[in-house]
């Protein structure tokens, strides 16, 4: 994003990519979830993106190394999903290992807080445009 946007607004923008991606993986397993061997993936971002909007107050550390851990500035546009076969399931006779339920679940969880965050970035683009247009005077 550009210079415009606070730490904020492109942290609810990379949240918004990876819920999508979520949701897609999520929608992937609900779909197999009759496909024999089928494994259910999962997907993990959040531990990343707080790293990257530097929640934990750590902005004094850098990376010297591409191996390293993102942190401080500039890690938003850095962070990647980790996307994995979901160690947490049991697995059927036939050997998949999708839990409907579960995965159902999930998808409600992520969609409540995909809108979410497209709320907040509604509100923050909306005082921006405010700002811009004098009150709409």
């Amino acid at each position: 994003m550009s210079g415009i946007f606070d730490k904020t607004t492109e942290g609810l923008a990379s949240s918004l990519n990876f819920r999508l991606l979520r949701h897609n993986i999520t929608s992937a397993n609900v779909a197999n979830a009759e496909t024999p061997g089928y494994k259910a993936k999962k997907v993990d971002f959040e531990e990343a993106l707080a790293r990257a909007l530097d929640l934990d107050g750590t902005s004094s550390l850098n990376t010297l190394d591409k191996n390293h851990f993102v942190v401080g500035q500039g890690g938003l546009s850095k962070i990647q999903a980790d996307v994995y076969d979901n160690p947490d399931v049991n697995v059927s006779n036939d050997g998949n290992t999708v839990d409907l339920e579960k995965e159902m679940a999930s998808l409600a969880e992520n969609t409540i807080l995909y809108k979410a965050a497209l709320q907040l970035i509604n509100k923050k683009l909306g005082k921006l445009k405010y700002a811009v247009t004098e009150g709409n005077r």
